[in-house]
């Protein structure tokens, strides 16, 4: 099966824990141009940077990667999307998949699988992905974030809590993982173009404000999320200093020769 889609990658300067983040040098080029070169190796017609200043815009342009100018005062990343979409002039039945600008080390067969995903399911708006927990810690943590699925493969849930709850076995806490695994997601979103135009202007939900999750908002509004069961986790993403120094470090490993 053959799908056309357009990857997006929005970027942003602003960032709290790891300033101008999108510039991060890694291995000789911007961060964000490292994202764009390994979603290219998808198969994705078109791989473009969503940028909210021209310093992004530039740095794109001097590697080779296309990008278009949005707005610097986007209240969220969909709607930096939203209007990537009307610059590029894309159709409402077009596909385009949200590749975070902080991935550097995505799975181009992972971007390829949502796109397909999305394509194959009509009743959806979005597709995503998850893959199973292994670790205690990641079912503990309110960072990693669960999914529950139904028995087609659609969102039911997502939750920072430990999902499903295991009644007889987390009795006395988290100290074991249920079988079947649940599920992290995945922070990798397919969308149709149509329901991208219309999300940002959909009423945040109760349930995206308690949780801090803004899939919860389609849920809510009764749109359906189809989810990618992924064989492994995704590379590491750069969210902190640390984040960073540990993807050089990967990058630098990479390079290196061997024999």
């Amino acid at each position: 099966m053959t799908t056309a889609f357009t990857v997006l990658i929005p970027a942003r300067l602003a960032s709290t824990r790891l300033p101008n983040k999108p510039l991060a040098d890694i291995a000789g080029r911007p961060m964000v141009v490292r994202v764009a070169e390994q979603s290219a190796r998808s198969r994705a017609t078109r791989v473009v940077v969503a940028a909210d200043s021209p310093a992004v815009a530039q740095a794109c342009a001097a590697h080779g990667v296309q990008a278009v100018l949005t707005h610097p005062d986007h209240p969220c990343g969909s709607d930096r999307l939203a209007q990537a979409c009307d610059l590029l002039g894309l159709a409402d039945n077009d596909i385009v998949v949200n590749v975070q600008g902080d991935e550097p080390m995505i799975d181009p067969a992972l971007i390829d699988e949502v796109a397909l995903l999305l394509a194959a399911r009509p009743e959806a708006s979005m597709a995503t992905a998850a893959h199973a927990i292994d670790a205690l810690d990641d079912l503990r943590s309110p960072n990693v974030v669960k999914v529950v699925t139904d028995a087609t493969g659609l969102a039911l849930y997502f939750s920072r809590a430990a999902i499903p709850w295991w009644r007889d076995g987390f009795a006395d806490g988290i100290t074991a993982l249920p079988q079947p695994a649940p599920l992290r997601h995945i922070g990798i979103y397919a969308y149709r173009v149509s329901f991208l135009r219309v999300f940002p202007t959909l009423p945040q939900a109760p349930i995206e404000q308690c949780e801090a999750l803004e899939q919860l908002r389609a849920l809510w509004h009764g749109h359906r999320i189809a989810v990618h069961l992924a064989a492994k986790a995704p590379g590491p993403g750069v969210d902190t200093p640390q984040d960073l120094e540990r993807v050089r470090a990967l990058f630098a490993a990479s390079a290196r020769p061997r024999g």
